[in-house]
């Protein structure tokens, strides 16, 4: 059984004055592997996040039950920059990158946490990976296309070299071919540093080709998983998230 870096049991979340947002969640993302969490707009995909990576309380959310350990360790209730250092890393949902600053600068912050002597390794690295950033190194990341913007903010993340990434919501707003080439070089992330990835996506088409299991959620609980393959089969994908049509029974 390959052993698990992340590991979710029975996950409980709350907002104030809108009650439970997740409902006995469970899920794991095994070491290298790559799984995709699904749903549609509400089902809960960005409150679990933010409670993997510390950052509910600052959305005003609350875990009333269940666990979430990260290499055999829990780590409800520790600050997101101690996650960081312990070798998780989020791509936020809207990027959400250093607009004022630049490219280089935006690299910088995420490499914050890491030597300077392997720092500059590292970036070169994310430049070898996006070489459209290295173009744009010195140019303030607000004036970048949206593609070039998400890039970026995965380069930021990747800098600081973490064993865990957390990817929201990639593809939104961004056109397929532009989506095609930046998890193609996710791709290689996982295959040559052995990355383990967690990838919330809308397009459930496009994840379940990228990932190797998935788990799918709706209205706050965990309604479908199995491998990605197992998952695509499955008569509540195929009606719900990859538009297939239920055939009519002839009388």
């Amino acid at each position: 059984m390959t052993e698990s870096l992340l590991e979710v049991k029975g996950l409980a979340v709350g907002y104030a004055r809108k009650g439970l947002a997740l409902e006995d969640v469970s899920l794991s993302v095994p070491k290298g592997s790559i799984v995709a969490l699904l749903g549609a707009n509400g089902a809960g995909k960005t409150t679990l996040i933010r409670a993997i990576t510390g950052l509910l309380e600052l959305h005003h959310g609350h875990v009333t039950q269940g666990i979430v350990a990260y290499d055999g360790q829990p780590i409800l209730g520790l600050p997101a920059h101690r996650l960081v250092r312990l070798g998780m890393a989020q791509v936020p949902e809207g990027r959400l990158i250093f607009k004022q600053l630049t490219v280089e600068e935006n690299l910088n912050v995420g490499a914050a946490i890491i030597a300077r002597s392997a720092a500059r390794e590292r970036m070169d690295a994310v430049y070898q990976l996006f070489p459209k950033l290295l173009e744009r190194r010195g140019q303030a990341a607000g004036w970048l296309s949206g593609g070039e913007q998400q890039m970026l903010a995965l380069g930021r993340a990747l800098v600081s070299g973490p064993r865990l990434l957390l990817v929201d919501e990639l593809s939104l707003g961004l056109a397929p071919l532009i989506v095609q080439t930046i998890y193609k070089q996710l791709r290689v992330v996982g295959d040559t540093l052995g990355t383990a990835m967690l990838v919330v996506e809308q397009n459930a088409r496009l994840a379940l080709e990228f990932a190797a299991t998935a788990f799918v959620l709706d209205r706050g609980r965990i309604v479908l998983s199995g491998t990605a393959a197992e998952v695509a089969s499955s008569a509540v994908m195929q009606e719900s998230y990859l538009g297939a049509k239920r055939k009519e029974v002839v009388q």
